[in-house]
Order: C-alpha cells, then sequence, then structure tokens
C-alpha cells in the first residue's frame, strides 16, 4: 500500500499543486501512458523557488495520490520527509529544464509505443496527420545516450531543445514541457495521438504528406478550435479527470 503524508505546514499552493500533478498522473494512467514504475511528470510549487514534486520512485501511476508526491530542490535533495526514493533518471532530465527554462513549469515524459516508435524512424515525426501538423516545425530531436543518468548530456538536452518546448528523444520516447499541468497534457496527447496515426498509415502504404502551405494554414487556424477564453489544455484535462473522479478519487488524498 502506498505511504501518504502531508506535513501541516505545507501551503495552499502547494497542496493545490499536488493534487493537480496527482490527478495528471491519473489521467495519464488511464489513457495508458505508464510504464511499469518508471516515467515522470514534474510540476514547480508556486511561490518556492527551485522546488517542484516529482513521483515516488517504486509506485506506479495509480497509485499517485496528492500526498505521497515528493518535494524536491533543484538539486534533487528531499524538501519532506517521504519514505520513498526519487529516481535519478527522471531527476536529472527534470531538474535540468526546471532549473534552466523558467516557462517549463510542468514537464512530462513517457515511454509510449508510438511515441518510442516514431522517435525510432527516420525522419521522426512527419506531417501526415491532422495532429502532427500541430507540430509542424515545433519539434526538437535529442540523439539517444543511453539512460539518462548523468549530468553532462544536460548541455546538449538543453542545446538541442534551443527554443522549442517539445522534444523526441531518439530512441527513447516522448518530452513534453509547459506553463501548467493542463498544458503539458494536451500537448501529450495531441502528440501521441499523431504517432499512434503515424504508426497506424505506415502500416497501410506510403503516407500523404500534408504540403508546407496547408500546414501553415492549420497552425494559424488551429486557436480556433479551442475553448473561447480558457487556458490551453484546461477544458480537455478537466475532462478528463472527471473521467478519472468516476473510478477513482484516492488521487485527492
Amino acid at each position: 500500500m502506498a505511504t501518504a503524508l502531508r506535513k501541516p505546514q505545507m501551503t495552499a499552493a502547494e497542496w493545490e499543486a499536488r493534487q493537480e500533478l496527482a490527478a495528471c498522473y491519473r489521467v495519464f494512467d488511464m489513457m495508458g501512458w505508464s510504464e511499469m514504475i518508471y516515467n515522470h511528470i514534474t510540476q514547480k510549487i508556486p511561490g518556492e523557488e527551485g522546488a517542484f514534486l516529482i513521483n515516488p520512485f517504486g509506485l506506479h501511476f495509480s497509485e499517485v495520490c496528492a500526498s505521497n508526491l515528493v518535494k524536491i530542490d533543484i538539486d534533487g535533495n528531499k524538501l519532506d520527509d517521504s519514505p520513498y526514493p526519487v529516481n535519478r533518471a527522471g531527476f536529472v532530465q527534470h531538474a535540468l529544464f526546471h532549473r534552466h527554462l523558467p516557462d517549463a513549469h510542468a514537464i512530462a515524459h513517457t515511454h509510449t509505443t508510438a511515441g518510442m516508435a516514431v522517435s525510432s524512424v527516420e525522419g521522426g515525426l512527419r506531417n501526415v496527420n491532422f495532429y502532427a501538423c500541430n507540430f509542424a516545425n515545433q519539434i526538437a530531436y535529442h540523439e539517444f545516450e543511453g539512460v539518462t543518468v548523468r549530468d553532462e548530456e544536460g548541455e546538449r538536452l538543453l542545446e538541442h531543445l534551443g527554443n522549442k518546448r517539445v522534444m523526441l528523444l531518439r530512441n527513447h520516447g516522448i518530452l513534453v514541457m509547459g506553463r501548467s499541468i493542463p498544458e503539458v497534457f494536451v500537448k501529450h496527447w495531441a502528440l501521441q495521438r499523431a504517432c499512434e496515426i503515424q504508426v497506424a498509415t505506415a502500416s497501410m502504404g506510403t503516407p500523404l504528406e500534408v504540403p508546407a502551405e496547408v500546414v501553415a494554414v492549420h497552425q494559424r487556424d488551429l486557436h480556433q478550435s479551442q475553448v473561447p477564453g480558457v487556458q490551453p489544455g484546461k477544458a480537455d484535462f478537466d475532462a478528463m479527470v472527471r473521467l478519472v473522479d468516476r473510478k477513482d478519487t484516492s488521487w485527492r488524498e
């Protein structure tokens, strides 16, 4: 059974961040994006410079709840009395981006089958479907260097990322960053759909490439398909959290 712990001195902002991040773990699991006890979604804690939340190493995404998330600083030191360790393979990569990118408030890294497949073929994601066109010229690529536990790989990760906030790690998987958990969720969802459809299309024959001028029109008009006046991904994320709640509300604890 997962151990839960809530400290009396926790701020309201931290508790809210914990609940939102825990909900995201449950949504990812419901979508089939979990990977045993591995992979990570992290979120900065508002008002606490250098502090962020990460999943307890050893728990499945379906076991993560608000109180058992681990609070760590940018150097990997635990800032609470959590009994759980932190996976270095997750900390090194996420801490790097949280440290150097002020707008990377939330980060998700997954090993979905479709994401790993597309990251493992020449050309990566191609403009062959609706969702892929969302990401044209917006995806960075980083060559596989083995499990991400070495600090010295960080310089190359940052260099390859540049000003983009979505990356396909070659032969490895998906990395998405955003200003909020809902934004990260909806980006990951759209990228995952793009990868799934590309894999399915490739199995049927030669994919039809969308012309660059059509991609430009698609990206220009894409905002019109969003819920007006709502932050990116918020309506989508809230809908998925409602589905999670129908099955299990323990993430709130």
